[in-house]
């Protein structure tokens, strides 16, 4: 028994262990990113307080009085548990746009000011509350990042990713059924040297091609970071198409040829549909090398930036705005999460096996 009981007590200390590490592995993946997305949401004052508010306000409070220069304003700091002075000025504008600017909150009119300042000639101190504008930064983000060429260079690099998938599915899907079903000599030497390009980083395609699409008059244009973006999914969608279509038992089309099917009908009806959850992730591949490339798109655009590049330039731009820079970054990955999500049930057959 007490070996027995020995055993039972090295089993659940060695479960434990393993739960434990995974828990720690798990709570460093999502820590930055809770980190970046509370921090997205912060105001500007927030941003920089120290401890950082684990999570935004949904409400400011304020303290208005009398000062030196005019009107003292202070904000309630949750940290502290008190309240701090944050400007002392008689330009009631200039606090309407602090309160707006530095605090998150809704905007507040002169009037709205004037209304509480009326009532400090009957008490010495006012409080007040204000509704915070929880997505300020992002449409600080939108308004002001590429000097307002935000909203086009988004619904640019939508374009750019959807023509990188429809280039790399139809020539990588096309070559990736080549040579599944398909006996030719060079066959596997081939299918190796699609690889090679994935070799060279992007900035090495990306310096040449400068010159080629000039000349085909496709530089600053979508269709040219597409065709650039391509050369890399082609290769990745090529080995994954043609994994897949191997999976796929020649047997099934013969069997529908007999019934009288076309080679072409056969294609589009019997191995297309079991083929669909490796083209969903060549798909997802291609969107995500399409959409957060960033290098090769500062070479390869000037007047029709993409998103990624906005979001570049933003960052660098962004000095002490951390918060603003966190909401480009969240801008920049909600579109990519969207996508996943939308492919997920195909990414899921995919990884889980699939069965004929």
């Amino acid at each position: 028994m007490t070996k027995k009981k020995h055993i039972n007590i090295y089993k659940a200390a060695k479960r434990t262990t393993f739960y434990i590490f995974v828990t720690g592995v798990i709570i460093a993946m999502l820590l930055p990113l809770y980190f970046i997305v509370s921090l997205s949401f912060l105001s500007t004052r927030e941003a920089y307080r120290y401890p950082l508010p684990l999570l935004p306000a949904l409400n400011t409070k304020f303290e208005l009085a009398h000062g030196e220069r005019g009107y003292l304003l202070s904000v309630y700091d949750r940290v502290a548990g008190e309240y701090q002075s944050v400007l002392d000025t008689a330009d009631l504008e200039k606090m309407s746009v602090y309160m707006k600017s530095q605090l998150g909150t809704i905007p507040i009119t002169i009037e709205e000011i004037e209304q509480q300042i009326a009532k400090l000639e009957t008490q010495e101190v006012v409080h007040f509350t204000r509704r915070r504008n929880l997505l300020y930064n992002y449409q600080v983000f939108f308004r002001v990042a590429g000097t307002g060429q935000a909203i086009p260079a988004l619904l640019r690099s939508l374009e750019i990713a959807a023509m990188t998938i429809l280039i790399s599915l139809s020539i990588g899907g096309m070559a990736g059924y080549a040579f599944a079903r398909y006996m030719f000599k060079g066959r596997d030497a081939l299918k190796f040297s699609v690889l090679f390009v994935r070799m060279f980083p992007g900035v090495s395609i990306a310096l040449p091609m400068v010159i080629i699409l000039a000349n085909m008059g496709f530089y600053d244009e979508p269709i040219g970071l597409s065709l650039v973006y391509s050369v890399g999914s082609i290769a990745l969608t090529v080995w994954i198409t043609a994994s897949i279509f191997m999976g796929i038992p020649v047997s099934l089309e013969e069997a529908a040829q007999v019934f009288g099917a076309t080679k072409l009908q056969t294609f589009f009806r019997i191995t297309l549909p079991l083929a669909l959850p490796g083209l969903a992730a060549c798909a997802m591949y291609a969107f995500l090398g399409a959409w957060n490339e960033t290098v090769a798109a500062i070479i390869l655009t000037v007047f029709k930036p993409t998103f990624s590049v906005i979001v570049y330039q933003t960052v660098l731009g962004a000095v002490g705005q951390v918060n603003l820079a966190a909401a480009g970054g969240m801008a920049m990955a909600l579109p990519a999460i969207i996508f996943t999500f939308f492919l997920r049930r195909y990414i899921n057959q995919m990884w889980g096996g699939m069965t004929v």
